[in-house]
């Protein structure tokens, strides 16, 4: 499905909100890691007529520092700038509460967001060596490329 009106609303939910497992795994696929970070993150959405189109869910590290720790579009409204959008306005909202920078990990195999996260401004940092080895049970590959290592980057804000 296309999207040609850009009415997307960002939305961050409240604790009593029911949490959008559904899209958090397509970009995690284990409920265990997700179960991890998700409570004690700020969870926000993209929607779209009142449908819940994407996910972002921001983890605070320290005073000055949060990690973006999931960020997933349903598979029909990838590449329209939805996950820009989420991830800019999740920025937003960071310096708005005083964060300093932003850190966001993916899979060496994760090649579109790779590209994606430097367009925004991020710069990689850190290589996690056999994160998705050691981290999950299940073997995981993109693009025909098996998710080995976690590859960090961070953006500094303003």
């Amino acid at each position: 499905m296309k999207i040609t009106d850009n009415s997307f609303i960002f939305k961050q939910l409240e604790k009593k909100d029911e949490i959008p497992y559904e899209l958090l795994l397509l970009a995690d696929p284990s409920k265990k890691m997700i179960d991890q970070y998700i409570r004690k993150s700020d969870v926000f959405t993209a929607m779209h007529q009142e449908e819940t189109i994407g996910v972002i869910a921001l983890f605070q590290l320290t005073k000055n520092t949060a990690e973006i720790k999931n960020v997933a579009v349903k598979t029909e409204f990838q590449k329209q700038g939805i996950g820009t959008f989420l991830i800019e306005n999740t920025i937003q909202a960071a310096q708005n509460n005083g964060v300093k920078s932003i850190i966001i990990g993916t899979a060496n195999s994760s090649i579109g967001q790779l590209h994606l996260y430097q367009k925004l401004g991020f710069e990689m940092t850190e290589v996690k060596k056999d994160f998705f080895l050691e981290n999950y049970a299940e073997t995981i590959f993109e693009n025909g490329l098996q998710a080995k290592h976690m590859v960090v980057m961070e953006r500094l804000l303003k």
